[in-house]
């Protein structure tokens, strides 16, 4: 290898680690701004957007609004998806950092109903609506982009510096609402709630910062250039690829719903339906998020080595077989025992979430990589996580049990399982003639 050689290789080797950043922090942004809606719907929206419903009714509508976030994921995945095969990857990535954090912003400055009447309702649901188009084209972007600045044999690794926004973001929104619960007291109620929405103004500034210093994909420059670019890749991947889209969002079912459950829905079960300490159970959620921080990584890692549909089946396995469990140390009402359930939970979705990112991509080629794992990823959001629950809080209401919601879980774990067996190829990239050869 000659100077130059080495000199281009180290550059290479720079826009890697730089992609990489760019994946963790621009992605933890936008989940942060994500999940914070989500604790916000089940901790004080339904009292301040929706306080005329009796208590199920007011956190069931909560949950619906959070519900219309997933519904227009799949929108910004269609939109952004079409930009990013067409134009490039970087360029929409910093528009969905801006929608996600300015719709995140004016909810902080939303009036309430006591305000506005029932225009409040009807502005939340609207910038909900937002949020979820920016999040719907963020994760292909972050995930596509990241993976085609890695080399194959490290294609899960790098995916998963995406996926590590998801536990980053979630235990960052925890955090600051659990501090402003903290320091606002009483008052958390009436304005305290509006601290964490308004901080993410701040965030987008980081992330922007960091995503404006990173270069086009390589692949993408060289299809680019080639002019081989698809003049309709939304339109073109569902129309070629429609059973790679549904598999892949079916996929997803294991992870996601579990995932809701354990993260949004827990808080509501927990504080209406066993009398947990509102301070408690928040931070006590953060455990998920930890176990993620460790699993999610290592199980992408372990997906480079020994395929990702093992890593599926394990974790997808472990899901299934603590559905029952998991409630079971719930209802104890037993602090310790909580806290084990809560930890625990975090566990199989980090390892199917792992080299999830990897997997979804590889099975789409270049040309259409963007907007199909967008695409399937976000269809996941409105067949899974969006209505994960709204679901559980129907069947809890009308069975007065948890049980129906254990077997919800397997149910969508044997879904995942037996949609991730009919994949192609056992987690290996799918490539066509666009693609260049990398070593690392």
């Amino acid at each position: 290898m000659n100077f130059q050689e080495k000199k281009d290789e180290a550059l290479r080797k720079k826009q890697v680690k730089k992609a990489a950043i760019a994946s963790i922090v621009g992605t933890s942004i936008e989940w942060y701004d994500f999940f914070l809606y989500g604790t916000m719907a089940a901790l004080v929206f339904p009292k301040l957007f929706f306080p005329e419903s009796d208590s199920y009714i007011g956190v069931l509508q909560a949950f619906t609004t959070l519900f219309i976030g997933f519904l227009a994921r799949p929108i910004g995945a269609m939109i952004f998806g079409n930009y990013g095969d067409r134009i490039g990857r970087k360029a929409t990535l910093v528009i969905t950092l801006l929608l996600m954090g300015i719709s995140s912003t004016l909810i902080g400055l939303l009036p309430t109903y006591e305000n506005i009447g029932i225009w409040a309702s009807v502005f939340l649901v609207l910038l909900r609506f937002i949020q979820g188009i920016g999040v719907g084209g963020e994760w292909g972007g972050s995930v596509v982009l990241s993976i085609e600045w890695s080399s194959k044999k490290h294609r899960g690794l790098m995916g998963s510096m995406t996926q590590l926004g998801v536990p980053i973001g979630l235990l960052v929104s925890t955090c600051v609402v659990s501090i402003c619960i903290f320091f606002t007291g009483d008052s958390f109620d009436s304005w305290g709630w509006r601290i964490p929405f308004l901080i993410s103004i701040l965030l987008v500034g980081v992330g922007l910062f960091i995503r404006l210093g990173i270069k086009e994909s390589p692949q993408f420059s060289k299809m680019k250039e080639e002019n081989l670019v698809a003049k309709r890749p939304v339109l073109e991947v569902i129309k070629e690829h429609p059973k790679t889209i549904m598999l892949a969002a079916f996929s997803r079912l294991s992870e996601q719903v579990p995932f809701y459950l354990f993260t949004t829905f827990v808080i509501s079960y927990g504080t209406e339906q066993i009398n947990l300490d509102k301070q408690f159970l928040t931070n006590t959620v953060l455990l998920v998020s930890v176990a993620y921080l460790f699993v999610v990584p290592l199980s992408a890692y372990l997906s480079d080595k020994f395929g990702r549909r093992k890593m599926y089946f394990i974790g997808s396995s472990i899901t299934l077989l603590f559905a029952f469990p998991y409630f079971y140390l719930l209802n104890t009402g037993v602090s310790s025992l909580i806290i084990l359930a809560i930890a625990i939970s975090g566990i199989g979705p980090g390892m199917v979430y792992g080299p999830q990112a990897a997997m979804i991509a590889e099975n789409f080629p270049l040309h259409l990589r963007y907007s199909g794992s967008s695409l399937a990823y976000q269809l996941a959001s409105i067949i899974g996580g969006g209505i994960a629950p709204m679901i559980s809080l129907f069947l809890l209401h009308e069975f007065g049990s948890t049980t129906p919601i254990s077997l919800y879980i397997i149910l969508c774990c044997v879904i995942a399982i037996v949609s991730v067996s009919q994949f192609k190829g056992e987690g290996q990239a799918k490539e066509d003639n666009h693609d260049i050869k990398q070593t690392m």
